[in-house]
């Protein structure tokens, strides 16, 4: 309990108990009261204070309570923010090119941290990186092995540099941190070059690879051509000559041997065809110790030294002549630097004191290497090192080196130069050759990323790629190609035959897998240089469709790719299938619309020919009703007719053998005859609607089909009576447009919905309006499909305040626009 609360607590007991004891204290106030009273009064004191106690309680839990979920509230809070931070950490590491191996307890595993595949390329297992034999070096293995123990349980910290079997450098730091033993391991990017081995080891070096190998020899060599001229001599052969008082009149270096020892000697190297070894009698120089070799075109050879004066002195080495090289080394563009045994700088290009930003008079008063460096590291030129004098230690030990050495420094500002430490013989000093290779590896790395695109692309085809080099080996390929034929990824991964693929796939798909790619072999191993590029189809056995291409590449070898169609062909086969289908229906359509057409005719003409015999009296007379019916019959006997005559017409153009006898046509007379097949049409009609006609003057010379228009002009005035009320106005005005004629029809019927007019020129669509059936829903299609044969057009239009409005334009030459439009 709080001390707050528990002074309340204390305060609420006494002012609950303090009528008792004013009334047992006080005499005064106790002598009128009487046992009795004061004996029932003290229950009800000890209840009222036990009940303000247990308020009291519990509302002090319930703010402890409170109290105590905030505070876990904030635990989990700042737990939170731990772990994100930690996985923060986690990531950073992880993306870093490092790995770091941390051991926490003796009797427990490692934890390892970073990308392990920055070391191990393809490997994602964190324990493989442990087992240091398997990717290092037997010797740096060891050696690893050994400072991890030192480290772990002396507290010896290291820091150096291993070689892995794959002849990259890489980078160990341990360290203690808190008393835990930390592993650092980094790839410096540096590798070391594997040793020649096969047709690489056979292979001979040119003349200019060898001159550049003897030009730094400190004892005399040369080199011969086919012929045995001698063609390049080293310092140390021209000083031996020199001492020997040989000259050449040809201008080149002397020979020391006469033509029949020297002919003696290719003679022998030829006859051996390797490197031969040998003691031969020099009359000036004495024994020589001599060594030939043959070369790509030529041969070499060098003696060993030292070797005798011409008179009986001592023998002595042959000391290197620098003259020459300092005149060389004016002239390069790369960045060179000599300096002595006293690590003084000798002599440097102007291409060093420019690459490093140096002062060319100071250059020349000869600083020792330290000072340069020390200038450089306070310059920020130098790589980023947490022990500086450690590093420059380490690189000063070049002064013992007795053979080349190269090391990547990354600079600060970007840069990257390899430097080449090769000892100077004869001086004990260096010579340090600072190759800039930043634009090498920014080239290596847009390779490396566009290699990796073009894979990664490669990989995301839907198309299995194989290429084959011109030995019949896989160079290149794909996951889908495994899938398409079940292949084993081990067996594509390592750049097995054709042959063995073909019997890979022939197990896969024993019906026929054997025998496609027997065929698919042919494509691949032939080398004419004028074959074609090939593609097609193969139907596998188990219903797969796969169209093939094989392509020959520039390099000369071939590219086949697959790609599976079994679901394209399959639909290509459903549409064409169904469109067979809808074309067969069309054309029985179109049997089934003529048969029943003509099939309709002949009873149709017994109907009207029968309805004209009663309506012509000659079996006797009709009464009234008898007349009406008869009418009646006579009408829709010529409706029927029309209809027919109309899905005929259709028919007719929907074949394509729909033609047009254009002649020149008198509209006056078109407009009669429409006007007498809409009388006949509605000849019992009880109120016929008033028919308006005007025809304007000096309309153009009209050529057209006449039988066509009259069924036009028929078709629209019919719709226009169709549509309006008994004893109604319909007009028609023909007017002249230009070059065309405009034939308008307008009623005052009901008209017609917006929604419905697109719809007005289709086949069969009879809508009705405020009860008005048009009929079959073929006249205004009619008059479209004629009026188009005419080259003509059609709109319809709502006619102000009641009624519809068709305009109907026709070339009033329409021979001469079709020629035209032809």
């Amino acid at each position: 309990m709080s001390p707050a609360g528990f002074r309340k607590l204390t305060g609420f007991l006494v002012l609950s108990a303090a009528p008792v004891a004013l009334a047992a204290a006080s005499p005064a106030l106790a002598a009128p009261l009487a046992s009795a009273t004061v004996t029932a009064f003290a229950p009800y004191a000890v209840a009222l204070g036990a009940a303000g106690f247990g308020l009291v309680a519990a509302i002090l839990a319930l703010r402890w309570r409170r109290e105590a979920e905030q505070a876990q509230q904030k635990s989990a809070e700042q737990l939170g923010a731990m772990r994100a931070a930690l996985d923060e950490f986690e990531m950073l590491v992880s993306g870093m090119p490092e790995v770091t191996i941390i051991w926490k307890d003796t009797g427990l595993d490692p934890e390892v941290l970073g990308p392990v595949s920055a070391l191990l390329p393809g490997e994602t297992r964190h324990d493989a990186v442990l087992d240091f034999r398997s990717w290092l070096d037997s010797g740096p293995a060891l050696d690893l092995a050994e400072r991890l123990t030192d480290l772990r349980i002396e507290g010896k910290v290291f820091e150096t540099t291993l070689s892995a079997r794959d002849g990259r450098i890489i980078r160990a730091t341990g360290r203690l941190v808190g008393g835990t033993a930390v592993l650092r391991l980094r790839a410096s990017g540096a590798s070391v070059e594997p040793p020649l081995t096969g047709d690489a080891l056979a292979r001979l070096p040119s003349l200019a690879e060898a001159q550049a190998v003897l030009a730094n020899l400190t004892i005399p060599a040369w080199l011969r051509d086919a012929d045995g001229l001698m063609i390049y001599a080293n310092a140390a052969y021209l000083h031996l000559t020199r001492s020997l008082g040989l000259k050449s009149d040809r201008g080149t270096a002397p020979d020391i041997f006469e033509v029949k020892v020297r002919n003696a000697h290719l003679k022998s190297l030829n006859d051996a065809s390797d490197t031969i070894a040998f003691c031969e009698d020099h009359p000036q120089a004495g024994k020589l110790d001599l060594v030939l070799f043959p070369l790509n075109g030529g041969s070499a050879g060098y003696c060993y030294m030292p070797l005798k004066r011409p008179e009986t002195r001592e023998p002595e080495r042959i000391a290197p002549d620098l003259g020459d090289l300092t005149a060389v080394i004016d002239t390069l563009a790369t960045p060179i630097a000599v300096f002595n045994r006293q690590r003084q700088l000798t002599h440097f290009n102007q291409a060093y004191a420019e690459y490093w930003g140096l002062d060319t008079s100071w250059l020349n008063t000869s600083p020792d290497e330290r000072a340069i460096l020390d200038k450089l590291r306070t310059q920020g030129q130098l790589p980023s090192e947490p022990d500086y004098r450690d590093w420059r230690a380490r690189h000063l030990m070049s002064y013992a080196l007795t053979s080349p050495r190269e090391t990547p420094w990354y600079l600060p500002d970007g840069r990257c130069a390899n430097v080449i430490a090769a000892p100077a013989v004869g001086t004990g000093g260096v010579i340090y050759v600072f190759e800039d290779i930043t634009e090498r590896l920014a080239l290596e790395t847009r390779h490396n990323a566009l290699i990796h695109v073009q894979r990664e692309t490669l990989n995301a085809l839907s198309e299995g790629v194989a290429v084959f080099g011109t030995n019949g080996r896989l160079k290149l390929q794909n996951p889908k190609l495994a899938a398409l034929w079940s292949l084993p990824l081990n067996v594509l991964g390592n750049s097995p035959h054709i042959d063995t693929i073909a019997k890979a796939c022939a197990e896969a798909f024993p019906e026929d897998g054997a025998r496609i790619w027997r065929n698919l072999k042919q494509g691949i191993i032939d080398l004419n240089p004028n074959r074609a590029d090939t593609k097609g189809r193969i139907n596998r056995a188990d219903g797969r469709l796969l169209d093939y291409a094989i392509v020959r590449l520039p390099d000369g070898q071939t590219m086949m790719t697959f790609v599976d169609v079994s679901e394209s062909a399959n639909y290509e086969r459903v549409l064409k299938e169904r469109n067979e289908a809808l074309i067969a229906a069309d054309r029985l359509k179109d049997t089934f619309v003529q048969n029943v057409s003509y099939e309709l005719r002949s009873p149709l003409t017994n109907i009207i020919g029968f309805a004209d015999l009663l309506a012509g009296e000659t079996v006797g007379p009709l009464n009234e009703k008898q007349r009406a019916y008869t009418d009646y019959i006579r009408a829709s006997s010529a409706n029927l007719g029309l209809l027919i005559d109309n899905i005929l017409d259709l028919a007719t153009v929907d074949a394509g053998i729909a033609q047009l006898n254009y002649e020149e046509l008198e509209i006056s007379t078109l407009v009669e005859k429409a006007r007498a097949g809409l009388a006949a049409t509605f000849a019992g009609a009880d109120q016929p609607v008033d028919l308006k006609v005007s025809i304007a003057d000096n309309l153009p010379k009209f050529f057209a089909d006449g039988t066509r228009i009259v069924q036009v002009l028929y078709n629209l005035l019919s719709n226009a009576t169709r549509f309006s009320d008994p004893g109604a106005s319909v007009w028609l005005d023909i007017s002249a447009r230009g070059d065309k004629i405009a034939f308008v029809v307008e009623d005052e019927g009901a008209g017609i919905p917006e929604d419905m007019r697109k719809a007005l020129f289709n086949r069969f669509e009879g809508q009705s309006v405020e009860g008005r059936q048009r009929g079959a829903g073929l006249g205004l299609a009619i008059v479209k499909t004629f009026v188009n044969l005419h080259g003509g057009s059609v709109s319809i239009e709502a006619r102000e305040p009641r009624g519809t409005r068709v305009a109907v334009i026709i070339p009033a030459n329409a021979v001469a626009t079709q020629i035209a439009g032809e």
